[in-house]
């Protein structure tokens, strides 16, 4: 008699488990978003960083609210991108970066241009979206280097000839790291980088400025090395560099 008490009492506290869990029935998210930010200018990839202060996609899905919360992914250095993990739906994009924004308001909050993409995800969607740069950095000539330090020329000019976007340059650094070639402001070794500022930049923009790495580079190694610049503005809550692309330099 009592084994068939236990059974019961089991039975029913299985029952109460069951009942009291919830279950998730949605799909497990498989749309694609992928595309290339581009410079308007020269038809060109836009060179970012990755993570949060590079150029990132802001995401509204309005499947299910008019006013959803934003949901952001961020862009590769090599300016693509390529979320696989996306739920259907109907969705605003607008990706955010070192560029003139895409969706501007004035100083009331009215949107005064709007150049976001509103489309349904569902597959795999290809958007490129064309964008103004505040500044492009560009290589001039290849580094060269003496055994113990690297030295790059580049030029530093404006990317956008729209007014509200031509702010003083507030930075220009060397970034540099060994055997990683994910390099820039959020991935670089203090110990060797060149950084420009202030009354350094006097009359920096449009010249050829030359960068020499800091301190004396290990031998026997391979470095990564690129030049990023920024004005004073914020986007999105960060001051956003423009960059050139990744050069490789072999110290012996």
């Amino acid at each position: 008699m009592k084994k068939k008490v236990y059974s019961l009492a089991a039975g029913l506290i299985l029952l109460l488990g069951s009942s009291c869990q919830k279950f998730d029935n949605y799909d497990e998210p498989q749309e694609t978003l992928k595309g290339t930010i581009i410079d308007k200018g020269t038809g060109q990839p836009m060179q970012t960083e990755v993570g949060d202060n590079g150029v990132r996609i802001k995401l509204l899905e309005y499947s299910w609210s008019d006013n959803p919360e934003p949901y952001f992914f961020t862009v590769m250095q090599d300016g693509t991108f390529n979320n696989t993990k996306i739920f259907k739906g109907n969705y605003n994009i607008e990706p955010q970066g070192a560029f003139v924004p895409l969706v501007q308001t004035d100083g009331s909050g009215n949107v005064t241009v709007d150049e976001s993409v509103t489309t349904d995800i569902k597959g795999a969607v290809t958007l490129d979206f064309e964008v103004e740069p505040f500044l492009r950095v560009e290589w001039v000539g290849e580094p060269s280097n003496d055994g113990k330090s690297i030295t790059a020329q580049v030029k530093v000019t404006r990317g956008t000839a729209n007014p509200g976007y031509q702010q003083a340059l507030s930075d220009v650094y060397l970034f540099i790291h060994s055997a990683n070639p994910y390099v820039g402001n959020n991935n670089y070794d203090q110990r060797y980088v060149k950084h420009l500022s202030g009354d350094e930049l006097n009359d920096a923009l449009g010249n050829t400025i030359t960068l020499t790495t800091t301190g004396e580079l290990p031998a026997g190694r391979t470095y990564y090395i690129r030049v990023g610049a920024r004005i004073d503005k914020d986007i999105a809550g960060a001051k956003r560099y423009n960059y050139t692309d990744v050069k490789e330099v072999q110290i012996p």
